[in-house]
């Protein structure tokens, strides 16, 4: 179970690190007034968001799930 949901943290920690970037980029200007918008700090904060989501991620994959004893 604790797999399961540290591989969703991990995923949900890349989707929003991109979404980040991307509005630091200003690809996405949605919410126009928003902070975020073409604001360098958020591509390099994005960008490690999504780093430790993919780490996350693949470290999920490395580590065998321990198995219950029935």
């Amino acid at each position: 179970m604790r797999h399961s949901i540290l591989t969703f943290a991990g995923i949900l920690a890349v989707i929003f690190g991109l979404i980040f970037m991307l509005q630091g980029l200003g690809v996405i200007r949605y919410p126009a007034s928003s902070f975020m918008v073409d604001n360098s700090v958020w591509v390099m904060r994005g960008g490690i968001i999504a780093a430790l989501g993919a780490l996350l991620v693949a470290g999920m994959r490395v580590v065998p799930a321990k198995r219950r004893r029935d």
